[in-house]
């Protein structure tokens, strides 16, 4: 094995900041010129959030959410859950966030159930807010993943706070809230 092979096993196993470096580079560019009007959502936000749904027991959780960008036209994101103790882990998302226009965008996503999810919808920025309005388009399942059959999203970025509720179709219920959180940006 290289000497450079060698440094880059130790520096993947010096733990996630260095993988997640590796897997988002850190950019000194700006935003790529599509975007730029995405960048309030740019950083890493924590924070708490609680879930419901007619078919199981209100929960609450611990969530992680980072948008990043690579100097191209869309937004990374990465999503982690923890049970509310921070004892476990739950659920984690992973996708790109694009912008189909100076007031539509589109939301790619992987859950690791087996369920893949697009939406589409609308971006408006006033008063110093941004909102996403997200409705799903398409809905992939695996062979062994939960029925799915449509998601909404609504993402609202105020200062350093971001709030999102999601509404889901799933197992025979309608479009129906299932998951609300708080975040606050990291510094």
């Amino acid at each position: 094995m290289s000497a450079r092979r060698r440094v880059d096993l130790a520096q993947l196993r010096a733990g996630p900041t260095k993988l997640s470096a590796v897997l988002e580079p850190e950019t000194t560019v700006a935003p790529h010129p599509d975007i730029a009007h995405l960048a309030p959502l740019l950083g890493s936000w924590r924070g708490r959030g609680r879930g419901e749904y007619p078919t199981i027991e209100p929960f609450e959780y611990l969530e992680e959410v980072h948008f990043g960008h690579v100097g191209r036209p869309f937004l990374t994101y990465r999503q982690r859950t923890r049970a509310a103790d921070g004892s476990r882990p739950m659920h984690s998302e992973t996708g790109y966030l694009r912008a189909i226009g100076p007031d539509r965008i589109e939301l790619i996503l992987a859950h690791p159930t087996g369920i893949t999810e697009i939406c589409e919808g609308s971006l408006v920025t006033e008063g110093g807010e941004l909102r996403l309005e997200l409705e799903s388009t398409s809905i992939g399942l695996s062979s062994t993943a939960k029925s799915v059959t449509a998601l909404g999203r609504t993402i609202t970025v105020a200062g350093d706070t971001l709030e999102y509720s999601l509404r889901m179709a799933a197992v025979e219920q309608p479009l129906t809230h299932h998951l609300a959180a708080t975040m606050h940006r990291e510094n």
